[in-house]
């Protein structure tokens, strides 16, 4: 399991889901993290890819095709967060500071395509940034998306988003609403307390949601939504940011689908970091 070091931070990187299990600046931790050998607790810290997020009913149509996906979500009937966050990476190359990750996805039954994965994970002065880069190797045209799924710690929430999207009984999308005048105001920070929350966010002024003085950042014409998930509900510690492509089921709605066609390449990055 390669550890980073660089610029006040230490990062520690599976090869599991090519997930951060641990960020640290100085002695302070910045994210939940979990044992070595796992079990991975809430997705935490791995890549949500080739969707974030749900895929409604494990069943999407692309290019005229019924396509019916693995349910992980037995509760709903859901297809959540992709396919390659409980896969075994390779490394590709390591550094100090750095590590380059590599995966390939073969066709699998509701999703028969074929993608090539690269992430690199490096250090600086901003945190830990990770850049995300998935080709199509294969003979067809694909639906992407992706995110990641870091749970940071501490309680005061700062999301600077317009908009919000609110979630039917199933977790799937029912209205975007502005945040002005709901409980889903976070333009200003605010503390969270034992607020549940499970909330899809758009209309961001910037790409950087901050929990205390703990961020996530990304550039929002690339990953314009953002799901911020408290742990309350879930007895669990820290509040999950996770900047997306699309929004909960973009394999049907197609918002902001992204389409792979044989040969493109499509690229996404955030950084972690305190400020």
């Amino acid at each position: 399991m390669p550890t980073l070091s660089g610029a006040g931070y230490t990062a520690e990187i599976s090869t599991r889901g090519a997930a951060v299990r641990g960020l640290r600046h100085g002695a302070r931790e910045l994210l939940t993290s979990w044992p070595e050998g796992g079990p991975v607790p809430y997705f935490a810290g791995t890549l949500l890819a080739p969707w974030p997020n749900r895929v409604g009913g494990a069943v999407y149509t692309f290019a005229g095709e019924r396509h019916e996906l693995p349910v992980n979500e037995p509760g709903r009937g859901h297809a959540l967060h992709g396919l390659v966050h409980a896969a075994e990476w390779r490394v590709d190359e390591e550094h100090g500071s750095r590590v380059r990750l590599a995966y390939d996805l073969a066709p699998s039954p509701g999703y028969p395509f074929t993608l090539s994965f690269l992430v690199t994970h490096a250090l600086g002065e901003r945190g830990l940034t990770t850049t995300v880069s998935c080709g199509n190797s294969g003979e067809r045209a694909a639906p992407y998306g992706c995110g990641p799924h870091p749970w940071l710690l501490g309680g005061r929430l700062h999301v600077p988003a317009e908009k919000v999207l609110l979630p039917d009984e199933r977790m799937l999308p029912r209205s975007l609403e502005e945040v002005a005048g709901t409980p889903y105001d976070f333009r200003q920070p605010r503390e969270l307390g034992d607020t549940p929350l499970d909330h899809t966010f758009t209309g961001l002024s910037s790409g950087e949601v901050a929990v205390d003085d703990i961020t996530v950042s990304w550039d929002p014409a690339v990953m314009p939504w953002v799901q911020v998930c408290t742990g309350t509900h879930l007895g669990y510690t820290g509040v999950a940011v996770e900047p997306m492509t699309f929004p909960p089921d973009a394999f049907n709605s197609g918002a902001d689908l992204v389409v792979l066609e044989p040969g493109d390449e499509h690229e996404a990055s955030w950084t972690i970091g305190v400020r």
